[in-house]
C-alpha cells in the first residue's frame, strides 16, 4: 500500500499527465504591470520641455470588500477588519474616513477611490494586502514652458501620442513596460515564499532638440507683439544656424500650450513654418537673382532699361513706388524691390529654367525637416504656367511655399552656395546615456561659391542703400531681403490682404544665423505692415547670446543705378 501510494504521488506530482500543478500554480499566479516611463524632451542646453510624471489611480472592487489576512513584516498572519482598511488608507490618501468608506461601499465592481496617486503612496495602498484595491497606472505628461515651443513639442490626449516631437518620435519616447509575477493563496493572501519575478520596465529614450529655449521664447514674444499690433492673422519667426542648419526657434504668435491644449485654436496645433505654405512675394528675387548671376546672364552691376511700367507678352507690370524710366544696375532692381526690373533680368532665362532653378532651391519640394505635417506647397510645372505666371514667378507670386522652404533657399545661398537639410534633432539618448546623433547632411551645391557671395553682397545693399534699412542691426553687418505678396482670399475669388516678410543673414561678411520672419494679413498701409524691426531684434539678441563679434570690416558699396546716373 506504501508502494502504491509513493508511486501515485510521483504519477501526480513529479510526472502530472493531465497538468494540475500547471493549473494550480496559474490559479494561483498574478501579473501586475509596471508601466515605463515616457521619456523626456530636452532643447538643446538640456532643458526639459516634457517629462512624464508616474501616477496611480486607486480603484476598489467594492462587491469583494471585506477582512483582509495578511503576513506581518516578520512572517506573522494578522487580519484586519473593513475598518482597519479605511483608516488606513485615509491616513495614506489624507482623505476622511468618511470619504474613504463611501467609495468602498456599493455593488460596482470599479469604484473610483483616488485619482493620480504617486508612486510612494500607491505602494503604501498595496502593502495593505487587500486583494480587492488595485492601481493603474497611469503616467501624467508635464510641459514645464507650456506655450513656448508647443507646437513643435506636440502633445499626448486620450489616444496617445498628438503632433509635433511627441507624434514624430513616439516609438523612441515610449519605452517598454515591465511586470512582476507572483503567486497568492486561496484566501487571497500574498505567499511569501511563492513565486515571486521582476521583469523590470525600459523607460523611454530622451530626445534632445536643436531647438534654444531662450532664444524660442524670445521670438515669440517678438513675433506675437508685431502680429497683434498690426492685428494680423498670424506671425511665424525662425531662427536657423547656416552651417549646420539646426533650427534654434520655430516661433509662432500663438502656439499651443500642451498642458491645455484643448484650449487651442486650430492653427496652432502645427509649427505654421512648417506646415503654411503662402506666395512669398519678393523673397523669391533673391532666388532669382542667383539664377541669372549662375547662369552667366548678369553681373550685379549689369544695366537694366527699367520704364515706369513694363508691358511684355500683353501683360503690366509696375512698382510699389512710382518712378520714370531709369537705368539701373541689378543690384539696385533687387535694392529696391522692383518688379519691373526682375522681370528684365529674369525672362534671360527661358520657361524650364526658371522652373528648374526654383526646383533646384526647393520650392515643392519637402525639406525633410524631423517634424509632422510639413506642407509640399505647390509648384506647377511649366507648361501650366499662363503667360502672366511665368513671370510673376520670378518675383514670388504664382507660386506657394513654407517659410522653411524659403529659409532652406536663402541658407544655401548664405553657405556659400551649399544647401543643408534642416535640423531640429540633436541627438536621442538612451537610459545609459548613449547618444544617437542625429548628424548633419552632406549637402549639395546649388550655386558656386562665387554666385554666393554676389548675392550676398546685393542683400547687404538691400539693408544699406535699398527698402530695408530698419533691419540694421548694430555693430554687424547685416544683409537681407523684404517680401511681400497678395494673400489670396480663403473662399477663393481674388485677395484679400498681404503677406509680409523678412528674411535676412549676420553677420553678412561672417555668415551665422538666418532668421527669417513673416506675417499674414497684417492691418494696415502696404508700407507700414512690414517685419524688418522684429528681424532686427531677434538677430540682435541671438548675435549676443552667441556672443559673435562685432563686424570690423566695412559695407560693400555697389552703384544702384548705371554710370552717369543717380537717384
Amino acid at each position: 500500500m506504501l508502494a502504491l501510494l509513493v508511486g501515485r504521488l510521483f504519477y501526480v506530482q513529479a510526472i502530472d499527465p493531465t497538468g494540475r500543478a500547471k493549473k494550480a500554480l496559474d490559479d494561483r499566479r498574478r501579473t501586475q504591470k509596471i508601466p515605463a516611463l515616457r521619456g523626456e524632451i530636452h532643447d538643446t542646453e538640456g532643458n526639459v520641455l516634457a517629462r512624464s510624471i508616474q501616477r496611480y489611480k486607486i480603484t476598489a472592487d467594492q462587491t469583494a470588500v471585506a477582512p483582509v489576512k495578511r503576513f506581518t513584516k516578520d512572517k506573522k498572519q494578522e487580519e484586519l477588519s473593513v475598518q482597519d482598511v479605511v483608516y488606513k488608507l485615509a491616513d495614506i490618501l489624507k482623505k476622511s474616513d468618511n470619504e474613504v468608506k463611501e467609495s468602498l461601499d456599493g455593488d460596482s465592481k470599479y469604484a473610483v477611490v483616488a485619482e493620480e496617486v504617486t508612486p510612494d503612496v500607491y505602494n503604501a495602498i498595496m502593502d495593505i494586502g487587500a486583494d480587492y484595491i488595485y492601481g493603474e497606472p497611469v503616467s501624467k505628461r508635464s510641459y514645464p514652458d507650456g506655450s513656448i515651443g508647443g507646437s513643435v513639442v506636440g502633445f499626448l490626449n486620450s489616444d496617445g501620442a498628438a503632433g509635433g516631437i511627441e507624434l514624430q518620435f513616439d516609438k523612441d519616447l515610449t519605452g517598454k513596460d515591465g511586470e512582476r509575477v507572483y503567486e497568492i493563496s486561496a484566501d487571497g493572501i500574498r505567499i511569501p515564499v511563492g513565486e515571486d519575478i521582476n521583469q523590470p520596465a525600459e523607460d523611454g529614450k530622451t530626445v534632445r532638440l536643436t531647438i534654444n529655449r531662450d532664444i524660442q521664447y524670445f521670438a515669440q514674444q517678438q513675433v506675437k507683439a508685431r502680429a497683434d499690433e498690426l492685428k494680423a492673422e498670424w506671425g511665424t519667426a525662425v531662427v536657423m544656424r547656416i552651417k549646420d542648419a539646426s533650427i534654434l526657434a520655430l516661433a509662432d504668435s500663438s502656439m499651443i500650450d500642451p498642458n491645455n491644449y484643448e484650449d487651442a485654436d486650430s492653427g496652432d496645433f502645427a509649427a505654421r513654418a512648417v506646415s503654411a505654405a503662402t506666395e512669398p512675394g519678393s523673397t523669391e528675387k533673391i532666388l532669382t537673382t542667383s539664377a541669372v548671376l549662375e547662369e552667366g546672364l548678369s553681373t550685379p552691376t549689369s544695366g537694366f532699361d527699367v520704364p515706369a511700367e513694363l508691358h511684355i507678352d500683353g501683360q503690366t507690370f509696375t512698382d510699389a513706388f512710382d518712378h520714370g524710366a531709369e537705368k539701373r544696375t541689378l543690384t539696385g532692381i533687387i535694392a529696391d524691390s522692383m518688379n519691373t526690373g526682375t522681370v528684365l533680368a529674369g525672362k534671360q532665362l527661358d520657361k524650364d529654367q526658371r522652373h528648374d532653378w526654383l526646383k533646384k532651391f526647393g520650392v515643392g519640394s519637402l525639406t525633410g525637416i524631423e517634424l509632422p505635417g510639413e506642407s509640399r506647397g505647390i509648384l506647377a510645372p511649366a507648361k501650366e504656367w499662363d503667360e502672366r505666371q511665368q513671370y510673376t514667378v520670378l518675383f514670388g507670386q504664382g507660386v506657394s511655399q513654407t517659410p522653411l522652404q524659403t529659409m532652406m533657399a536663402y541658407q544655401a545661398v548664405a553657405n556659400d552656395g551649399v544647401q543643408l537639410k534642416p535640423r531640429i534633432i540633436d541627438a536621442v539618448v538612451d537610459k545609459d546615456g548613449k547618444e544617437d546623433k542625429h548628424p548633419v547632411s552632406e549637402g549639395k551645391r546649388i550655386i558656386s561659391k562665387k554666385t554666393s557671395q554676389q548675392v550676398k553682397d546685393i542683400m547687404e545693399t538691400v539693408v544699406t542703400e535699398g527698402g530695408a534699412k530698419e533691419a540694421a542691426v548694430e555693430g554687424w553687418r547685416v544683409g537681407g531681403k523684404t517680401g511681400t505678396a497678395e494673400a489670396p482670399a480663403d473662399k477663393g475669388g481674388g485677395y484679400d490682404g498681404y503677406t509680409t516678410s523678412f528674411i535676412g543673414v549676420a553677420p553678412i561678411d561672417d555668415p551665422q544665423y538666418l532668421v527669417g520672419i513673416v506675417l499674414q494679413r497684417p492691418q494696415g498701409e502696404v508700407t507700414a505692415i512690414g517685419c524688418t524691426t522684429v528681424f532686427s531684434k531677434i538677430m540682435e539678441k541671438v548675435l549676443q547670446y552667441y556672443k559673435v563679434p562685432h563686424s570690423t570690416s566695412k559695407p560693400v558699396e555697389i552703384p544702384k543705378f548705371t554710370d552717369g546716373d543717380h537717384e
